[in-house]
């Protein structure tokens, strides 16, 4: 009797096992790249990996140790070269598509990817408070990279081709000095065609090959300024924050933010409380803002 009780055990454990193999087989979780922001590394996202593997088990997570803590600083096209080149295989072995967590200074490195990559296969692109239309003030990160340079007056050294050859100033966007930063700007200003860009068309139609786009931001971030630019909204030239719907990028459909609302396909995701280094590793965020795009 005890030998057929632990056989019967063991059995109900083999299925058990079976029964999870097959759910994780049949739901078909996607890989998750996971990109990182300034001055980090991949040991920052331990938690977003737990919390990934607890509510999608088995699911193929890749952070990458590419461009970390000072090398961050690289300039943006570099990073989308570098980043490109270690993603592609993992999208080429995903039949079913990946999808892409980019945090911070990530995400504009992931609109970079997505936008130069004619065959990627990104499902849900998922923005983790990055700067997507620009940033503009000053923060702890400014201070300690520029201590001489305010925001008021960091034009002068962002807007200059030694400037553009540091990564935060290829998305520095002085609303004061708006054609110095689209006659300079070689990154940001591209992406957003707010400088003549030749590909802009075909990079509107790589973009559009994403499924979802979820802009997760909030008002206590305190790094991303102004913090609507995580979810498109940006100062006018009184420093008034003008919201997505209402910007020019927006409502001529630059490179597919209109399209995807229009598709159903655009997800903001405002959380108030959480400071810019905890995004990845707060679990509120993570259930209401990321768990369900990763299907």
């Amino acid at each position: 009797p005890i030998l057929n009780g632990n056989t019967s055990g063991a059995t109900s454990l083999l299925w058990s096992l079976f029964g999870a193999c097959l759910v994780a087989a049949v739901i078909g979780y996607k890989p998750v790249v996971i990109v990182h922001g300034l001055f980090d590394s991949s040991g920052e996202f331990v938690e977003l990996l737990r919390f990934i593997n607890q509510s999608h088990p088995g699911t193929n997570v890749s952070v990458f140790d590419l461009f970390d803590r000072s090398s961050s600083l690289q300039p943006l096209w570099k990073q989308v070269e570098g980043f490109k080149a270690a993603i592609y295989p993992i999208m080429q072995n995903a039949a079913d598509g990946v999808n892409f967590i980019c945090y911070s200074q990530g995400g504009l490195i992931c609109r970079g990817i997505l936008s130069t990559l004619p065959d990627h296969n990104v499902h849900s692109f998922i923005s983790l408070s990055s700067p997507q239309a620009g940033q503009y003030g000053d923060t702890n990160y400014l201070k300690y990279l520029f201590p001489q340079f305010m925001k008021f007056n960091l034009f002068h050294f962002c807007y200059t081709s030694v400037g553009q050859r540091i990564s935060i100033c290829n998305f520095w966007k002085d609303p004061h000095h708006m054609d110095m930063y689209v006659n300079s700007s070689d990154y940001l200003a591209l992406l957003n065609s707010e400088r003549t860009n030749p590909n802009s068309t075909v990079w509107k139609k790589n973009f559009l090959r994403i499924k979802k786009l979820v802009l997760i931001g909030g008002p206590d971030d305190g790094v991303i300024t102004p913090w609507q630019s995580s979810q498109f909204g940006f100062y006018d030239d009184n420093e008034t924050v003008v919201e997505l719907k209402d910007q020019d990028l927006y409502l001529r459909d630059v490179f597919g933010l209109k399209t995807l609302n229009a598709r159903g396909d655009l997800f903001l995701c405002s959380m108030a409380g959480v400071e810019h280094i905890n995004w990845h590793s707060n679990y509120t965020v993570f259930n209401a803002c990321i768990e369900k795009w990763l299907v």
